[in-house]
């Protein structure tokens, strides 16, 4: 029988012992900030019933969901007639909940949005919680795009308040700032997408709208206006949306021009160029000094959005979103608990993980998972520097003992290969004077300490 080479799924990926503790270093940055702001850690199944997912994340979230077939003799009692039928149906979905019910969540934000429902009675609002867990997605991979992958969402739910939305662009400032990447904040409103869409007099095609220039950087204005132009946007529409996406200036001078295009045909877009104008003052006043920019554009094509929107994009390295959200007005009244708004941004952390990367700005100790290692001489000194060991693992640092007693080349060699800084040497003079060596291999610098003071000098 030969044998299978061993392999992953396309678009996942295993994580070494050094890429664990960058990762680490990037998880706990982005919870440290998330703390500091009144935020508390929430954990959801991988699993959610398929009811939960369909339906919220537009027409093109939705064929992106992995299904999880039922478990058990699932195609009992379906027979070929029945799935012919079912393949040649308007409704082919019918079977399809017959043979799978649940599947794979595709972001945090809708299972929040049901655990918020679900436990509505046991919470106080607002409900700030933070959530750093993996989501998937059906998509084809590629650079930077993945099937598996991890978001840090950060949410409050239960608060109409803008101030909400002002936190969350200083969590953004924070974060990137000390993850060292510099980064440009856009910023729009979907009351202003549907505001520009009742000027062009297309409000009843706002989604078909946004979900095509949501790929305006994708694939240009030009591959845009097609798709809109197939989606039954008349030429006429089309092109009075053509100046509104290649709109320029400050963002005062953009919010001006979009009031003057969308004048007193839209309340509802007036109410979003007002909501705009106050975050961007309040951010001003706080002295927020990450880049925000108005990008009317912006669409974030996920249909529960309904206020304020939210893109961050890394300025030195060629990377799409790393970092997105925005404003929910009643994504749990879906689930049955209505006006109750919400406020949330992702940070997608394999992204930044590969900016991190490509800009070497992982600190050099996140390598060092061992401080340092203990040279195994044997015998009685193999026991002295086990008792050692002990009181430097106490001491709070990271230490271990070569398991045998090796040449001292192979010891050597094996701490080198780990990044183990120090090595410590307890040989029979050692023991005798109750003193270790200690040795940085990097700078080849050795010292005799006292035992009693091993553990500070390998700090």
């Amino acid at each position: 029988m030969a044998v299978q080479k061993p392999s992953i799924p396309k678009g996942t990926r295993d994580f070494s012992p050094v890429e664990m503790a960058r990762r680490n270093y990037l998880f706990d940055t982005i919870k440290s900030v998330f703390r500091r702001y009144g935020f508390q850690p929430l954990e959801t199944p991988s699993m959610e019933n398929l009811s939960t997912l369909l339906g919220k994340y537009g027409e093109e979230g939705d064929k992106l969901l992995f299904k999880v077939l039922n478990s058990g003799n699932f195609l009992k009692g379906i027979d070929a007639e029945e799935v012919q039928a079912a393949a040649e149906s308007d409704n082919p979905v019918v079977l399809g909940n017959r043979i799978c019910e649940k599947g794979l969540r595709y972001d945090l934000t809708v299972p929040f949005a049901r655990y918020v429902v679900q436990h509505q009675n046991e919470l106080v609002f607002p409900f700030k919680r933070y959530q750093i867990q993996p989501v998937w997605r059906a998509d084809r991979p590629q650079k930077g795009r993945y099937r598996e992958f991890y978001q840090c969402d950060v949410d409050v739910v239960g608060s109409k308040s803008l101030l909400n939305e002002v936190e969350l662009i200083q969590i953004v400032q924070e974060v990137f700032a000390a993850l060292k990447i510099r980064v440009t904040l856009k910023i729009n409103n979907r009351k202003i997408l549907y505001g520009i869409s009742e000027t062009i007099g297309h409000a009843d095609k706002m989604m078909d709208i946004t979900v095509a220039i949501d790929k305006l950087d994708k694939i240009g204005l030009d591959a845009v206006n097609e798709e809109l132009a197939g989606r039954g946007l008349s030429p006429e529409a089309v092109a009075a949306l053509r100046p509104i996406l290649e709109l320029s200036g400050s963002n005062r001078e953009k919010l001006a021009a979009i009031t003057a295009i969308i004048g007193e045909k839209s309340a509802t877009g007036l109410k979003g160029i007002q909501e705009v104008t106050a975050i961007l003052d309040y951010a001003e006043a706080l002295g927020v000094v990450l880049p925000v920019e108005l990008d009317l554009s912006l669409a974030r094509g996920l249909n529960y959005y309904t206020g304020a929107i939210f893109e961050v994009k890394a300025m030195d390295f060629p990377m799409g979103s790393i970092c997105g959200g925005g404003r929910y007005d009643d994504l749990t009244g879906i689930f049955g608990l209505p006006d109750t708004s919400g406020v949330g941004i992702s940070f997608g952390a394999d992204r930044i993980y590969d900016v991190l990367l490509g800009l070497d700005l992982f600190p050099a100790e996140t390598a060092q998972s061992v401080r340092a290692l203990f040279v195994n001489f044997g015998g009685a000194e193999e026991l002295g520097a086990l008792r050692l060991l002990s009181e430097v693992r106490r001491a709070g640092i990271a230490a271990e003992i070569y398991p045998e007693a090796a040449k001292m080349k192979k010891q050597f060699d094996y701490a080198q290969k780990r990044d183990i800084l120090y090595m410590v040497f307890v040989g029979e003079n050692e023991l005798a004077a109750r003193t270790a060596t200690v040795k940085n291999i990097v700078t080849g610098e050795q010292r005799s300490i006292p035992f009693e003071a091993v553990a500070d000098s390998l700090r």
